[in-house]
């Protein structure tokens, strides 16, 4: 028994590692360099954005994610604004398993205007992520099973992005391929002989889009999509729309459809310096038994002056 325990818990570590998607948040639009390098240094002024994610609430083991980024422009000649740099710390928890990563990021941003409005984007990230299972907080019968590790234990991989955006007043456009190195590193671990495999990451291919409608003064339609593929399973395609209300866009109201059976209501109070998001997300698969999900973000813009009479960057 104690056997064929050990061997189930294997197949599921490795069946969730193996069959693990890169991890998403619903509002991805407000931090797009998690799934693009060459968004850093987008906001022209340094940036910082922090995103927590609880998924289906209630549910034992259920994803919790999180993130922390801050990115800005390198001091150079205000007319140049060339390259862009920022770091990205990302938390991926799935039951006892965990994903740990730090990445940088470089952007070369060229002009494709004479008003600097337009740009093509660049970019390139390299970090490493730490790949990791927690034994204690196994539920098992035998507490002297050899096979559960009784203590976390953890294996680093290197990892590469690599990325190409697109923006204008009136649209964007990215596509990017993230977990480059995923195919070349090892992320399994040992413990007393047993092998153990944890959260696997593959290469994805991110593909998104969007534009600004506006209807009047006070009211905006900013609608968004995003493709994401592992070139193995499913294709997940995202549709967003926000409607934009008010002096300087303060409140922004709409949701989201993911093809994987996701809905996601969501609501924004954004001030010049200051962003608070909230999106409730609903499952609507099969998996039975899950709770609703929450993701809170919080962003913040330090000025720096060279942008104070432009008009706002939706993108």
């Amino acid at each position: 028994m104690r056997k064929l325990y050990a061997c189930i818990v294997m197949l599921l570590l490795a069946y969730t590692g193996n069959a693990q998607q890169n991890l998403q948040f619903s509002q991805y639009i407000f931090n797009e360099l998690s799934v693009n390098p060459a968004v850093a240094g987008n906001k022209e002024d340094w940036y910082l954005n922090a995103t927590y994610r609880q998924q289906w609430a209630g549910f034992p083991g259920a994803p919790r994610t999180g993130g922390v980024s801050v990115d800005g422009l390198v001091r150079g000649d205000d007319n140049d604004r060339r390259v862009g740099i920022g770091v990205q710390m990302m938390m991926d928890n799935l039951g006892p398993q965990h994903a740990y990563s730090i990445y940088g990021s470089y952007a070369y941003r060229i002009p494709m205007d004479e008003e600097n409005l337009s740009r093509l984007c660049l970019g390139l990230g390299i970090g490493v992520t730490q790949y990791g299972i927690d034994g204690s907080t196994f539920m098992y019968t035998d507490a002297n099973d050899p096979v559960i590790p009784v203590a976390p234990a953890a294996s680093i991989a290197p990892d590469a992005r690599f990325g190409i955006y697109y923006y204008s007043p009136q649209f964007y456009f990215g596509l990017s391929v993230m977990d480059l190195l995923s195919t070349y590193t090892n992320t399994s671990y040992s413990w007393k002989g047993y092998k153990f495999e944890t959260i696997r990451k593959t290469q994805h291919i991110y593909l998104t889009g969007g534009t600004l409608i506006p209807f009047s003064e006070n009211f905006q339609l900013k609608p968004s999509l995003m493709v994401k593929t592992d070139m193995k399973g499913p294709i997940s395609i995202d549709f967003n729309s926000f409607l934009l209300i008010g002096e300087g866009a303060k409140l922004w109201v709409g949701g989201s459809y993911r093809t994987t059976s996701n809905v996601s209501i969501m609501g924004v109070f954004n001030a010049p310096r200051f962003r608070l998001g909230y999106s409730y997300d609903m499952n609507m698969s099969k998996l039975t038994g899950t709770g609703p999900s929450h993701e809170i973000s919080i962003g913040i813009l330090f000025p720096s002056g060279r942008n104070d009479d432009a008009d706002p960057r939706y993108f």
